[in-house]
C-alpha cells in the first residue's frame, strides 16, 4: 500500500493535468519572478523529492530556492583576424548544467553551509527554479546525526598540502 509521499509525488507529476494545481503553480511563479533570485524557504515545495535527496525536518537543514536564466549563451563575434568558417557565436552549449550553476550560486551566497543536493521545482520560458538542500556542518543536530555527520569532516573534499619544514 503506497504511503503519503508516494501520493504526493504522483500528485506533483500530474500537476499539468490538474487545473487547480496548475493555477496554483502559475500564481507561485508570478510571485517568484518578482522576488529575489536566491531566497531561503521555510519548507520544500516538493516534499517527497527533498526527503529522497536527504532533507529532514530538523534544525541544521536549510532549503533555498534559486532562479537561473534558461538557455545557452552567445559568444562575441570575432572582429579581427581571419574569419572562421563557423564562427561559434550562437547555439553554444556550456560545460556546466543549469542545475550545477544554481548550486554554485547558492554555495557562494551561503559560504558556511554545505550543498547536499538540488532538484527542479518549476520552469517557464525565461527561468528555471531549483531548490537546493543545504546542511550546516557546525550545527549540533547535524554533528550528532550518524546519517549526515560525514559532512562535518575536517578536510572533506579539500586537497591537503603537506609542507616539510
Amino acid at each position: 500500500m503506497p504511503g503519503a509521499y508516494a501520493y504526493l509525488s504522483q500528485l506533483w507529476r500530474s500537476a499539468g493535468r490538474n487545473p487547480d494545481l496548475k493555477e496554483s503553480l502559475r500564481q507561485k511563479l508570478i510571485r517568484w519572478r518578482r522576488g529575489p533570485a536566491i531566497a531561503r524557504v521555510e519548507r520544500p515545495t516538493r516534499l517527497p523529492r527533498a526527503r529522497a535527496l536527504g532533507w529532514r525536518a530538523k534544525q541544521g537543514y536549510v532549503v533555498v530556492r534559486v532562479r537561473v536564466p534558461r538557455g545557452g549563451f552567445k559568444r562575441r563575434r570575432p572582429r579581427a583576424g581571419r574569419r572562421p568558417k563557423r564562427m561559434g557565436v550562437k547555439k553554444v552549449t556550456g560545460a556546466k548544467s543549469i542545475r550545477q550553476i544554481a548550486e554554485e550560486r547558492v554555495a557562494k551566497k551561503f559560504p558556511n553551509l554545505e550543498v547536499l543536493n538540488s532538484y527542479e521545482v518549476a520552469a517557464d520560458g525565461r527561468y528555471r527554479w531549483f531548490e537546493v538542500i543545504l546542511a550546516d556542518p557546525h550545527h549540533p543536530a547535524i554533528r550528532n546525526d550518524p546519517k549526515i555527520n560525514w559532512i562535518c569532516g575536517k578536510n572533506r573534499g579539500k586537497t591537503v598540502v603537506h609542507v616539510q619544514v
